[in-house]
């Protein structure tokens, strides 16, 4: 079931209005059941009794913090400080709740919430460039689908003997898994079939790798998790690739050079893009055979990776 987000703001300027309802319908479109004043509190209805029952129905609460929010909810002033004390009075209910999520926008101050949100994280829509990852950063949260899920416990491999003896261990694995969304790994291809795992879930990749040489690395789309792989000519720079789908992902095979960018499309239609750092072969007189690489996988399901410039 959708969940249902009331969105507590202040009337600032008609600009503010409109972003706040152009974000609102937004998450209408993707899932979110949003409470607005614009749509829900009708003429001659009793503005006090809509936001008692708007932030008692929902479940979470987005706080737009710009500068005239912050200072209204601090001073108790109009609609903002009536639903101030609805808020804090669930909060002090529940100390431990993330029922409210706080937004920053048009906030220049170094105090970014109001006082009663003291200590929450939030999001912050200050930077324009970043409006789409910080959009999929309210969107997860508020749909309760992180980029990095919690993974399960499995069975303790020590309790009997038996499990002990059925256990597959995972240290070996450990070094061939990577499950953060971007990072930089070193991994000798001479081991695990080659084979690395970058992401988790439906945003994984199986990378393939064997040798080639020590200024390129050969990388297959064998793997069942992997559609496509191709290489990027004209950039080497990640995050001013803005349509991953350009490059020709025709071929089984792809051999990326040294400071070169390969993109890969798994199963599930996510991209992601890997640099090739480093490479070494030890028929060519390096001790291991070792593949060092950069990589991101963008979370959003677009194929537009410029938003990284501005998160690395």
């Amino acid at each position: 079931m959708e969940p249902t987000v009331f969105i507590s703001y202040s009337h600032d300027s008609e600009s503010h209005k409109d972003w706040v309802l152009q974000i609102a319908t937004r998450l209408r479109s993707n899932g979110v059941d949003v409470l607005l004043d614009r749509w829900n509190l009708k003429l001659g209805q009793d503005l006090a009794a809509f936001m008692e029952r708007g932030l008692s129905a929902s479940n979470r609460v987005v706080s737009i913090c710009s500068e005239t929010y912050v200072n209204k909810a601090n001073d108790g002033q109009g609609g903002v400080g009536y639903e101030k004390q609805i808020i804090t009075a669930e909060l002090l209910a529940n100390l431990n709740t993330n029922w409210v999520v706080p937004v920053i926008r048009n906030n220049p101050k170094q105090k970014k919430v109001p006082t009663f949100l003291g200590g929450r994280l939030y999001v912050s829509f200050e930077d324009g460039n970043l409006y789409e990852s910080k959009y999929e950063e309210l969107l997860r949260e508020l749909l309760d689908e992180p980029v990095l899920p919690i993974p399960p416990i499995e069975k303790n491999p020590f309790k009997t003997a038996k499990s002990f003896a059925e256990q597959k261990f995972i240290p070996d694995s450990e070094k061939c898994v990577s499950p953060a969304i971007k990072g930089t790994v070193t991994f000798d291809y001479s081991n695990n079939n080659g084979r690395f795992f970058i992401g988790q879930d439906e945003l994984g990749f199986e990378l393939a790798f064997s040798k080639s040489s020590d200024r390129c690395i050969q990388l297959y789309s064998d793997p069942v998790s992997i559609r496509t792989v191709a290489i990027v000519k004209d950039k080497n720079d990640i995050a001013t690739i803005d349509d991953a789908r350009f490059y020709d992902g025709s071929s089984r095979v792809r051999r990326p050079n040294i400071n070169q960018i390969a993109l890969l499309q798994n199963a599930n239609g996510f991209f992601a893009a890997i640099k090739i750092l480093a490479v070494k072969d030890d028929t060519r007189g390096a001790e291991f055979d070792e593949v060092t690489f950069d990589y991101v996988i963008q979370t959003n399901g677009s194929s537009d990776f410029t938003s990284f410039k501005q998160n690395s």
